[in-house]
């Protein structure tokens, strides 16, 4: 599928140099990009079995196919194009393509974002596929990350896009600054990556509020409200919840769904020394899905459901080198709920030992060293060496194992931006 987005980006490329000549134009098109190349090695051959990656039988866990297997990766290919209307004041545009995307039905193209925004004083709009505005760590460049890969609450919540409209409002000075954004979208990130027109009449509702102190300190909160993903036009089916307990199919039905998450975050960076960590928290909803188009079992243990995810960044820059430590655990089941009469997590039925415990929390703790080629410029070439230590609760046991499986990696990427 990624050959049909192929042609397109050639000719869009190559038509650039005859815009720019345009003497008409006062703002011209802006090319950039990031290429991140990868090698991945496992400490532990039990990640090759993704498929075991469950808990009491669902998927919590974010296990990438970039960590199941050792070898070479493009883990980022980035084309961007940005640019002015010089006869539109306030207007501008941003395009975003990256061709090492491998599409699917849960990721379907290789446009990442394309953005038309208008910018007066300290009001702004952007619309168009672009970032959905959660968490701090998810909106920054994958450029100017501190390891080669997001925290769990990062990519899992953060690094998501969508289709939709954000408005937003800066002001103060440079003691304190804020801003205020307020955002629409279609709620399409957890089903396509937010790359497809929608499926149904609900929305999702994103709220940020940002705090800048001086040129060291930032810190802010954000909300999304939300619901379902799944179209619902008299075809929606309630999935069925295990336990005497359990809610009726009319009350899956009317619950959607229902998905919120509120988060906050803080980061202190002098230059040598850089603190960060965020939290969030709220209702699974559509994370562990209990509606669908066809019926089978609930995703998750709850029809409320809740989680929490946090973690903790340390690091220290002198010259070209910069090493980091970060503290990441995610629990997404954080009330403990559920509606069978025994512990779904420790056993299969009451007495009866799944052989260990897989309740769905989970820990990693990145060690990080990075070498700037550029140390002015850190994006513009660096080398990153990652060491992830992960909690070993994520995958059920194979053939000839018992009890819980996990496993760690080591990760090499180099990375130029232009």
């Amino acid at each position: 599928m990624k050959r049909g987005f192929l042609a397109p980006l050639a000719i869009l490329v190559a038509a650039l140099p005859a815009v720019a000549q345009d003497a008409s134009l006062d703002a011209r098109p802006k090319v950039s990009g990031l290429i991140q190349v990868w090698y991945t090695q496992m400490m532990d051959s039990n990640l090759r079995h993704d498929a075991l990656a469950t808990t009491n039988g669902n998927k919590y866990y974010d296990l990438s196919g970039n960590w199941t297997e050792n070898g070479f990766l493009i883990r980022r290919s980035e084309i961007h194009v940005s640019g002015k209307i010089s006869h539109a004041e306030g207007f501008s545009y941003e395009i975003n393509l990256d061709p090492s995307i491998n599409t699917s039905a849960g990721n379907p193209t290789i446009l990442q974002d394309a953005t038309i925004s208008y910018k007066n004083g300290g009001f702004g709009l952007t619309m168009g596929q672009f970032k959905d505005q959660r968490t701090f760590e998810g909106i920054q460049s994958s450029s100017t990350l501190i390891f080669a890969e997001r925290s769990q609450l990062g990519r899992r919540l953060g690094d998501k896009r969508d289709r939709g409209l954000a408005a937003s409002f800066a002001f103060g000075d440079e003691d304190l600054g804020v801003k205020l954004t307020g955002a629409v979208f279609n709620g399409m990130t957890d089903a396509t990556s937010g790359k497809t027109n929608d499926v149904n009449a609900q929305k999702d509702f994103v709220a940020r509020a940002d705090f800048t102190i001086g040129k060291v300190q930032k810190f802010g909160v954000w909300t999304l409200q939300g619901g379902t993903d799944q179209a619902d036009k008299g075809t929606l089916t309630p999935l069925a919840f295990a336990g005497a307990n359990a809610p009726s199919a009319a009350d899956a039905l009317d619950n959607k769904d229902k998905t919120q998450q509120y988060g906050a975050f803080y980061l202190w960076d002098d230059g040598s020394w850089h603190f960060d960590g965020e939290v969030a928290t709220g209702k699974v909803g559509r994370l562990a899905p209990t509606v669908g188009p066809t019926a089978g079992a609930a995703k998750r243990e709850a029809l409320d459901q809740k989680f929490l995810g946090y973690y903790a960044t340390a690091a220290y820059t002198t010259g070209a080198h910069t090493f980091a430590l970060r503290y990441d655990f995610m629990n997404y089941n954080q009330g403990d709920d559920w509606y069978t009469a025994y512990d779904p997590y420790t056993e299969s039925a009451p007495g009866v030992s799944r052989g260990g415990d897989y309740t769905p929390k989970y820990e990693e703790v990145t060690i990080g060293y990075t070498y700037a080629f550029n140390p002015a410029v850190f994006k513009a070439a660096n080398l990153k060496v990652n060491y992830i230590h992960r909690s070993k609760n994520f995958l059920a046991p194979g053939a000839g194992q018992s009890g819980e499986q996990g496993g760690d990696s080591a990760i090499m990427a180099l990375q130029v931006a232009f």
